[in-house]
This record gives C-alpha cells, structure tokens and sequence, in this order.
C-alpha cells in the first residue's frame, strides 16, 4: 500500500510540477547528472536514497496556530493536529558516515492533512544551503570524490571548489564552525528556501521559517567529537522520545523588500518580524528500515493550496532530482 501511494505521489509530481520541471531543464546540468553524480561520489546502496542515506524514522502531529492561519489559508494552519511522518537524516550518501561527521542534519515532514492532501517540508540545520544554482552542488559533489590513494576528497579540489564557487562558502564556512549536534533533538532546522503564504484574499507575504527545539540547541563538544561513537544520533532519538514527546516550534519569518528571495545562500536580517506558526510533536522514532518514512519521497514542491515556491533555482531543481532517485529506488537500483 504505502509503494503504491509512492508511486502516485512520484508521477504526480513530475505532472503538477510542469514548470520546475522545465526551469531544471534549462539549467547547464540536468537532474540526473546530478544524481549520478552522487552515486559515483559516495556509491550505490540499492534502494536506498542517493543523499541523506542515513536516517531515521519518527511519528507525530504538528498544530498550526491562528496569526498562521491569517497569512495562510493552508489546512496546515486550521489549529487541529495534523499526523505527520518525519525522517531525520545525516547529509551524503554513505549509510556508514559516522554520526560526529561535519555534515548537514536534516529534517523531512510529511504533514497528512484532511481529505488526503499531503504537506512536504525537507530542512537542515544550516541558515543557508552551499549553493545558488544546481552547477555548484554538482561541481561540490564531484570535488568531494574519494581519492582512491587516499579514500578521502582530494584537500587541493576542494580548496580549487571553494576557491571558483563564492555561493558555496557561507555554509561551508558555518559547518567548519560548528560541531554537528548531540542529538537530533537538539538542532534547529532551517526551511532555507523563500515561499509563499496565501491567504483567504489571495494576498502573497514571502516567508522562510525555521524549527526550533524546546529541548534547546545542545551541540557535540571538541572532546565528544573524539569520543562519540559512529552511530549514536538514532538511538538518542528514540530513547529521547521514550521519556517524553519532543517539539519544535515552527518560527516565520516576514521578508522586506529587498531580502533575497530566490537565492537560499543568502540568510534574511535576523530583525526581520516574525511569528510562531504552529509547534511540531514527535512521539515516538524508530529506525527506517520498513517504517513509514523509508519509501517517502519527501518532494519539498508538495504543498498544500495556501503555501507555494518562488522562483529559487535550488528549490525548483530539488523536485525532478528527488524524482530521480526515487525512481531507482522504486526499481531497486
């Protein structure tokens, strides 16, 4: 059943996602280079995702609160709980890559609203994503191949990278500040991209929000960074949700004019208004293999009437690439 349900939401999305379908078309690197890439960087799992392999699983319900529902007219925001299905997940594509490595953290929701309309969000916990146009996160994802001497990414590349993509250095530069988290639990997630909020009167207010944990933003020390086993961040998930529901409170932001709207490598001012939108519940995770997340394919384009994309090449590209790999995953590849 839920295979099926997959596939419709596969093939429904190449089909309502025309024009995104298209814009990733026009663009120098297509999304199949892109996942092949991927696939020759960190190698093939069969069935299993091409990014963000390991991940883990979890169940809960998020409530949206009324000044959302003022600038929203989505279902999201009607104030009832909606279920939702999150995935958690540590960036590339080893499913061994050890938990403490200085990598994104990621946060998939699929929001099931009433009459069987779906709500995607797909986040990280860094402010702002490593690239402007696709051409940079593919020309990253090549730079980062293993050098077979070495098993690890040749330092002169990626400095030739870094050196010849400026769109990539903010996120860089905050994950070589920051140890990744001690759980995910305790990270913020960042929507990272500028969307739209439509109201009752058709009225458009540009937004990026953001989940914030009422555990606290706790991060691995130096020490722990040594120490912390390869595989940790799962097992404190479920053991956390095991003592109690974990939440997040959901945080957007109004842009001004002026704020960068379709370049998620820029951050807005941090004086920018803002409001909650609702609180996120986790009540219970487990690990991915045959739960409800695994065959999810988290489309950040699936939203519901009252939330909708801009023009953010990133975004719109990140639609038929999840495809892509979907696909093979579906056939097993």
């Amino acid at each position: 059943m839920q295979q099926s349900r997959s596939r419709q939401w596969l093939f429904a999305g190449m089909l309502a996602f025309g024009a995104p379908l298209a814009h990733a078309a026009q663009a120098d690197v297509t999304p199949a280079q892109v996942v092949t890439a991927l696939e020759g960087t960190f190698g093939v799992t069969p069935g299993e995702r091409r990014n963000h392999t390991k991940g883990t699983c979890a169940l809960g319900e998020f409530v949206g609160t009324r000044e959302a529902a003022a600038y929203s007219r989505s279902a999201l925001f009607a104030g009832k709980p909606v279920p939702v299905v999150a995935r958690f997940s540590v960036a590339g594509g080893n499913p061994k890559v050890p938990d403490t490595a200085k990598s994104g953290r990621g946060m998939a929701l699929e929001f099931r609203l009433p009459d069987g309309k779906l709500q995607h969000m797909t986040m990280l916990n860094t402010p702002v994503f490593g690239a402007r146009v696709p051409r940079t996160f593919f020309d990253q994802i090549v730079a980062m191949k293993p050098d077979p001497a070495t098993g690890k990414p040749d330092p002169a590349k990626m400095k030739a990278f870094l050196a010849s993509h400026p769109d990539s250095r903010a996120q860089a530069g905050f994950l070589a500040k920051n140890n990744p988290p001690e759980s995910f639990a305790t990270s913020e997630y960042f929507g990272i991209h500028t969307f739209k909020f439509i109201d009752r009167q058709n009225k458009t207010t540009l937004v990026r929000w953001r989940f914030v944990p009422h555990d606290g933003e706790k991060r691995l020390s130096d020490a722990e960074m040594k120490t912390a086993p390869a595989n940790f961040l799962e097992q404190r998930l479920i053991d956390r949700t095991r003592k109690g529901p974990v939440r997040w409170d959901m945080l957007v932001s109004i842009g001004k004019p002026g704020d960068s709207v379709d370049d998620p490598t820029v951050a807005w001012p941090e004086n920018r208004k803002q409001f909650k939108a609702g609180t996120l519940t986790i009540s219970s995770a487990m690990p991915q293999k045959g739960a409800e997340c695994e065959k999810i394919n988290f489309d950040p384009l699936v939203m519901s009437d009252g939330i909708a994309p801009t023009n953010d090449p990133i975004l719109l590209f990140r639609s038929p690439a999840y495809a892509a790999s979907f696909a093979k995953r579906l056939s097993g590849k």
